[in-house]
């Protein structure tokens, strides 16, 4: 099996009906057609195939803003992107984008739910091997449970960023045993970190499908969750491991892929760079095991001229595209004049595709090409990027398409699945960890705990593969633009100046992947930042962004949803400061 599916949860929904039911009248006991008992889901293969259904959730299933790609949450509010498309499709990300959050918003709540039901399917596992049958070995319950602990651990990671504290519901609470009265005041760092390092210690280096967790993407999880929390001489510790022996699930040491864009390609799934990923399949017979949720994010109005065809969402901020501009000798601009007139990158903003336009001539990171879709450079095995005819609503969106996770013309039919309303359903992994995090993450804790050389080599090895001049975009045997990077040839200056570095190469490197607000929000820098870009943005784009605002000790979180705490009761649910 190359990798885990997304799975419905139909096994789940059974167990969750069936478990804990008893009633006195025995002879009232009629089991329903086609259930499932707890009899058959503590078998070695129920429980394997409720633990699938674990995985399965890891991209929201119909709560598209639970997945973890977090397009929305990281990047978008992060300054890589905008929402895109026109002002009144998909309305209720309007004001997230604006840092305007509503208590009663449904894609708030979305998350919320999304991300719960995550920890309930883990939590049946859990339950599960607890009164597993005789066929279930114990290495058997070792490995599933540090796997099912592990994916808890994300989904309790994902709402301690997302909402700050929420309630810990584990395997022992349910309804009628305490689920109903669990607040939201227990410190949630400490109950992550168990559970990964019960991972990190019970799961095996190599597993049988490549989509599983494995003892390194377990270290890995710990140690970015110990990043967060500014554990850096622990993270550093782990980091030391997992750089030195780590592997993936399938056997392959931890490396960065040669090409940057081979890291986003469906044909090399699984690889090396792989620390831990969504596993996506086209044409199984149906979408739900494809890549969904992109689904609105490709270039609008394409025709067979491009991938997707729909919807014009998620569409790369100028800010992100002036950020890979380079000086003369290949390094970014981190004094920020990236955005100051004469270095902004040229765009074809308010031009029609039909009036004339010459790209930008200046220095770039070749990583600008692989990550945002421009007007006149070719986007991947398609045609030249024609502009404006692609941009579903410019004024509202800005001139760029997302290019990172885009599907080949050459995966068309094999990679890419065409059996529901938009080909824009894909067999692309969406990396939650990938290795080059794992090493700039590496990089941090260096500079934290006084190693700025070994941090300079971090960097130096992310930026060694992004100047590969085999992975420049070309036009035909020429570069498509005028590709400039170089590593840094002298020692950081200071621990702040290193700092700068390494947090800028997050932002190129990983840009779309989800992780810039995080980030900003760790390092105590989102309101600064954010604002700057809202600044900057909004004069370009003000409808969409004008006026837009960050607030301190506010926006760093979601509210709690105003459903649950209507649900639970105000005395068990305390609401997020602001709200």
């Amino acid at each position: 099996m190359k990798k885990i599916l997304s799975k419905g949860g139909l096994a789940l929904l059974m167990a969750i009906m069936l478990i804990g039911y008893s009633c006195k009248e025995n002879f009232l006991e009629i089991p329903a057609t086609g259930q499932l008992d707890e009899g058959q889901l503590s078998t070695k293969k129920g429980i394997e195939g409720v633990l699938v259904s674990v995985y399965g959730q890891l991209n929201g299933r119909a709560n598209r803003m639970a997945s973890a790609s977090n397009w929305v949450w990281g990047s978008v509010r992060g300054g890589d992107a905008n929402k895109g498309t026109d002002p009144g499709d998909f309305s209720d990300i309007n004001p997230i984008q604006r840092f305007e959050y509503q208590t009663t918003q449904g894609v708030i709540l979305d998350k919320w739910k999304g991300l719960y039901e995550g920890v309930a399917r883990a939590n049946l596992v859990m339950k599960l091997i607890g009164v597993a049958q005789a066929d279930v070995s114990e290495d058997d319950k070792k490995r599933i449970s540090g796997e099912a602990r592990f994916l808890r651990a994300h989904y309790y990671f994902e709402l301690k960023r997302g909402f700050n504290n929420t309630p810990y519901v584990d395997e022992t609470k349910d309804y009628g045993t305490g689920i109903e009265s669990v607040p939201n005041t227990v410190e949630l760092w400490p109950l992550i970190e168990a559970d990964l390092k019960y991972a990190y210690d019970n799961l095996p280096e190599t597993q049988g499908a490549a989509g599983r967790t494995n003892k390194w993407a377990a270290a890995s999880y710990l140690a970015k969750v110990y990043m967060y929390q500014k554990k850096f001489t622990e993270a550093k510790a782990l980091f030391d491991l997992i750089i030195a022996n780590g592997k993936t699930t399938n056997g392959k040491k931890y490396g960065l892929v040669p090409k940057f864009q081979d890291a986003f390609k469906a044909a090399n799934d699984n690889n090396a760079e792989s620390v831990f990923a969504i596993q996506a399949a086209a044409n199984t017979g149906s979408v739900n095991n494809a890549n969904p949720e992109f689904d609105l994010n490709w270039p609008y109005n394409t025709g067979p001229n491009g991938p997707g065809n729909c919807c014009g969402f998620f569409a790369p901020s100028f800010e992100l595209g002036n950020s890979f501009r380079t000086d003369a000798t290949g390094l970014p601009l981190l004094d920020g004049s990236y955005n100051s007139a004469g270095k902004e990158l040229k765009t074809d903003m308010g031009l029609k595709s039909s009036d004339p336009f010459t790209p930008d001539a200046g220095p770039v990171d070749p990583r600008l090409d692989h990550s945002i879709g421009r007007r006149g450079l070719p986007f991947l095995d398609w045609i030249d990027h024609p502009g404006n005819d692609w941009i579903r609503n410019q004024s509202n969106a800005g001139p760029y398409s997302p290019k990172k996770y885009a599907y080949y013309k050459a995966d068309i039919g094999s990679l890419q699945d065409n059996s529901s309303w938009t080909p824009g359903y894909t067999a692309i992994n969406v990396n939650i960890i990938r290795f080059a995090d794992v090493l700039l993450m590496a990089a941090e804790a260096e500079i934290e705990v006084g190693s700025l050389e070994k941090a300079r080599e971090y960097v130096n090895i992310v930026r060694t593969r992004a100047s590969n001049p085999e992975s420049f975009v070309k036009k035909g045997s020429a570069n498509a633009a005028n590709y400039v990077i170089s590593t840094y040839k002298t020692a950081f200056a200071s621990k702040e100046a290193a700092r700068t570095a390494v947090r800028f190469e997050r932002k190129l490197e990983l840009s779309g992947e989800g992780h810039r607000f995080f980030d900003l929000v760790r390092w105590g820098v989102a309101e600064s930042t954010v604002n700057a870009y809202l600044n900057y943005e909004g004069k370009k784009l003000s409808g969409a962004l004008g006026g837009a605002k960050f607030t301190p000790n506010k926006n760093e979180f979601l509210p709690v949803p105003q459903e649950q705490i209507d649900l639970l009761g105000k005395e068990v649910l305390v609401q997020n400061p602001g709200y």
